[in-house]
């Protein structure tokens, strides 16, 4: 097992199947936060800008402000559930800075987005754990290559972090099994 202070290997390409994928996930959840925000392209314009990545695109400034932005749309929510969506989609942004070090934090980067989307899912149906289960196991049957293999050069997910801690680790769980 790595310590927290190696790097660890990590491409370009699985950067970007890694921003596809917490892009995807955090699509899922989207409309939650735009049915209390109609007006926000804050949450939509951060996922835009990871697929954009993703597709070949340039780490850039406005890839990295796109994230922040989308978590000030999350700050600004009116809803538990829209401020999960909205800070979903500054994941999956962020996703596409991910670090390659070997520390526990960068599991949150890799699964991040995917935890959220589940928890805004839990929050919108009223704290059915069935409803982020659904979340979670469609999370774990989508994740590509390199999401497994990424995290399998990290320590699992770090203790704490409230409920969606308790969703990365659980799914970071299911995807190293």
């Amino acid at each position: 097992m790595p310590t927290e202070s190696d790097k660890i290997e990590l491409s370009e390409p699985e950067l970007r199947e890694i921003a596809g994928y917490a892009a995807d996930c955090a699509r899922r959840t989207l409309s939650i936060f735009e049915q209390s925000h109609p007006a926000d392209t804050r949450p939509r314009d951060a996922i835009e800008a990871a697929y954009a990545f993703a597709g070949g695109g340039r780490r850039t400034a406005a890839l990295r402000q796109s994230a922040w932005a989308a978590f000030r749309a999350a700050r600004e929510a009116t809803s538990p559930a829209a401020v999960d969506a909205a800070r979903a989609a500054s994941h999956a942004a962020g996703a596409a800075y991910l670090h390659p070090l070997a520390n526990a934090h960068q599991v949150k980067h890799i699964l991040g987005a995917a935890a959220h989307a589940a928890r805004a899912e839990e929050l919108k149906s009223g704290e059915d754990p069935c409803a982020d289960a659904d979340t979670l196991e469609w999370a774990r049957h989508h994740a590509p290559a390199a999401v497994t293999a990424v995290l399998s050069r990290l320590p699992v997910a770090p203790p704490g972090g409230g409920r969606v801690g308790e969703l990365i680790r659980d799914l970071d769980a299911a995807l190293r099994a």
